[in-house]
């Protein structure tokens, strides 16, 4: 376990991978929030970029934070467990969701219950996860800790993917989906383009 040094004094931290993953964690809040007023295209739009963060960010913590739980904390592989139960409660809602349209009656009561469970992941992970790190995780650790999951969202898949919750199922599985999930949202991305444009 390593220890945490002190800072000089006046001198802030870098930021590390809490800061961003708490970042990551208030956006997709905003994100959610927009989903729920937003109208339309707003919507779509807000829900497309809700998916992705919650996609890479998610791999990224299974391949990088929660090795780090595991090892670090007091009853780490208890609290990894419960956090990789919530992320496949909650993939299992945003995969179902990503297949509907956002103007569809059943969406946005279901979206309330995804709402509610990814507060409920980000507020354990903070308190059990995050706390944890930055109390037993030195500085500079943290400091690799955040470019290693910049690495990890940068070759992620971009939609949920159910059922993989291991570090070594997201290095298998991870950039041969990720390719697909890419291609995908560059398919749609094209149609909606096309579908904008006045005909003739």
């Amino acid at each position: 376990m390593s220890v945490t040094t002190e800072m000089p004094f006046g001198v802030m931290p870098a930021p590390d991978v809490v800061d961003l993953l708490l970042e990551q964690h208030m956006r997709a809040r905003d994100l959610m929030t927009e989903v729920l007023l937003a109208p339309g295209d707003t919507r779509r739009t807000a829900f497309r970029e809700l998916v992705r963060l919650l996609s890479v960010h998610e791999a990224a913590e299974e391949e990088v934070v929660h090795p780090v739980t595991r090892r670090t904390a007091d009853a780490g592989k208890n609290i990894v467990a419960d956090r990789l139960h919530e992320e496949h409660d909650a993939k299992q809602l945003l995969k179902l969701l990503d297949g509907m349209d956002p103007d569809d009656a059943d969406f946005l009561p279901l979206f309330m219950t995804l709402r509610a469970a990814v507060i409920t992941h980000a507020v354990a992970e903070q308190k059990y996860e995050f706390n944890n790190i930055r109390k037993d995780v030195s500085s500079s650790e943290r400091a690799g800790m955040r470019l290693l999951v910049q690495a990890a969202e940068k070759l992620a898949p971009t939609h949920p993917h159910p059922g993989v919750q291991s570090a070594t199922a997201n290095v298998v599985v991870g950039t041969p989906t990720a390719i697909f999930d890419r291609a995908r949202d560059a398919i749609r991305a094209v149609r909606e383009r096309g579908a904008d444009r006045p005909p003739g």
